[in-house]
């Protein structure tokens, strides 16, 4: 397994060699051969199957490309005009005719005779698309991507001054781990202020995008958008009740766990009253980690990392730095959060991160190069489709880098002890991350099956749930206001609706993976990549197997791995 086929973009067979993406005048021509060519055998549907996929892959591309120049400055007007372009003139015209394009795939009479193990996933997923198709739903898409990005520019010129520095949220969120109480306490509640000041204008937002979405799903002949999207995401392999079967899991078997892990907090803080902003700060009084001072050491210690876990890993990082596909500091006007942004034409893709010298940003960048290695490994793949994986298991390639390379973080932590409380703040963290995925998933269930609340009403259905998952033990009195509004910071709800329970699922998944590495690493690390090497061209379940573990939400599954997380954690803390 080498590097070497991810170096070079694929050539292009169907369109010319200087192809650009500019104009519609431009890209009709060959969507106009593409929907009139005649197909008369088989091999003529799979030749005419890899010209549209090509054509798809670099249109994607381009698109994916002013997605990120958008983000990485949401003040570039130039950029911002690109990208609107994109969404506002030339989807509008490419959705219809592929849907059309779909309609001739599934009305082939060729389509029957094509490998199954090769087109089974595909297939399925176009005939799902030609179903849902319906092209009142086109400008209202182009208005959902639209409001999507205003949240990112509302969401990008906050900041803070803490001791006359003006700070990105991110940054000043940094500061939450650090020893002086007064200090997290004062930063804590200027982030919550300042992101209440916008409360209002995202409230706004959040209530056009909701009349939107629901739009769309009575348009396409559902009740809810709920229900649309979870058709609209090709969630073929479980259903919305397996969805309640992970909250329930999750609040019986994880909540307990977090919450004498809370306990422990509170005794060796030695505080009466623990608050949220006492949830960070390393227990024996230790500065904060800090694991590189530039993004260049990040870079280099990350690379090394990811090498001695296996070569592929490392030899992937290095050619994204060398092709200059990795954006990791943070700034101001740059988009909050971070992607891998998988570009499927030139097959390698781009890191986008806002690192502020923490922690978290190496925990970051192992997951997003989780991502950048499985986008890697599929690159050889004609389908987009087959590239295109589910979220379920694009996470489950990310979360799981995260745990299996801890072995190697003494690159970033020569300190024994300070690498112990990195993989304590590390188990911690993913002991946390399952109740918040649940409270956001089992949120939006609640939003989008009563698309006609008040935000008032949203405000209370928000704090029922966020407590259903929060301990007690943390007193947050005083700070309702903000408290009530946490949700506003999750970008996912605001930008890419349902996105969320992926991370949950990949998450037992990461565990499982992590606890047959911890038994048997060479097999383990071996059967990682190849689930990973499989794309999308198997069912979830099967991807799921062929890393050796179950996708699996029961409660007694669940409490297998939120055990073995426990012990892992008692070793260390």
């Amino acid at each position: 397994m080498t590097i070497d086929n991810v170096l070079q973009a694929k050539q292009l067979q169907y369109l010319p060699d200087d192809f650009k993406v500019t104009t519609w005048s431009k890209l009709n021509p060959y969507y106009s051969e593409l929907e009139n060519r005649t197909i008369n055998t088989v091999e003529d549907l799979e030749k005419w199957i890899v010209d549209m996929n090509e054509l798809m892959a670099v249109v994607g591309e381009e698109f994916n490309w002013r997605y990120v120049r958008v983000s990485q400055n949401t003040a570039d007007q130039s950029a911002a005009e690109l990208y609107q372009y994109a969404i506002q003139e030339l989807y509008p015209k490419i959705s219809p005719v592929e849907n059309r394009l779909n309609k001739k795939l599934v009305n082939s009479p060729f389509l029957k005779e094509l490998p199954e193990e090769d087109y089974f996933i595909y297939a399925r997923g176009v005939r799902k698309k030609t179903e849902l198709f319906r092209k009142e739903n086109i400008p209202l898409s182009t208005q959902d991507s639209l409001k999507a990005k205003d949240y990112g520019e509302i969401i990008s010129k906050m900041s803070v001054e803490i001791d006359g520095e003006e700070m990105t949220l991110q940054k000043a969120g940094t500061l939450l781990d650090e020893t002086d109480r007064e200090l997290r306490e004062a930063v804590y509640k200027k982030i919550g202020t300042r992101v209440a000041e916008d409360r209002q204008a995202m409230d706004d937002l959040f209530d056009d995008l909701i009349k939107i979405r629901h739009q769309m799903a009575v348009n396409a002949g559902f009740e809810n958008y709920r229900d649309y999207k979870f058709q609209s995401m090709g969630r073929f392999d479980y259903e919305v009740q397996d969805c309640y079967d992970f909250h329930e899991s999750i609040a019986k078997e994880v909540v307990p766990v977090n919450e004498e892990l809370i306990k422990h907090r509170k005794k060796e803080l030695g505080l009466e009253s623990l608050r949220p902003w006492d949830l960070s700060v390393d227990t024996t009084g230790k500065a904060p980690l800090r694991p590189f001072e530039t993004i260049e050491e990040l870079t280099q210690k990350s690379t090394e990392v990811l090498g001695r876990l296996h070569p592929y890993f490392g030899e992937s990082l290095k050619v994204m730095q060398d092709m200059e596909r990795l954006d990791l500091g943070s700034r101001k006007g740059k988009h909050a959060g971070g992607y891998n942004m998988p570009l499927y034409h030139s097959g390698v893709p781009f890191i986008f991160m806002n690192a502020t010298n923490s922690f978290s940003d190496l925990r970051t960048l192992m997951h997003e190069a989780g991502h950048a290695v499985h986008a890697m490994l599929t690159h050889d793949y004609d389908l987009v489709s087959s590239k295109s994986v589910p979220s379920e298991v694009a996470e489950l390639a990310s979360m799981t880098m995260e745990l299996i390379t801890m072995d190697h973080w003494d690159v970033f932590f020569e300190n024994e002890d300070d690498l112990r409380r990195a993989k304590v703040e590390q188990l911690e963290g993913v002991l946390k991350t399952l109740p918040w995925v649940a409270t956001i998933d089992k949120f939006q269930h609640w939003i989008y099956t009563h698309p006609n609340h008040s935000q008032e009403e949203r405000k209370e259905a928000w704090m029922k749930i966020y407590k259903e998952f929060s301990s007690d033990l943390v007193e947050t009195d005083g700070l309702e206001k903000f408290m009530s509004h946490r949700w506003h910071r999750q970008l996912h709800l605001f930008e890419v609706p349902f996105y969320y329970i992926e991370y949950g699922m990949a998450q037992l998944g990461a565990i499982a993976i992590w606890k047959r590495y911890r038994e048997t690493p060479k097999e383990a690390l071996e059967d990682y990549i190849s689930a990973l090497k499989l794309g999308y061209t198997k069912k979830i379940g099967e991807i799921y197997q062929a890393a050796g573990i179950e996708f699996n939400f029961s409660q007694k599954y669940v409490k297998e791995l939120a055990d073995f997380v426990k012990i892992e954690l008692e070793k260390v803390i």
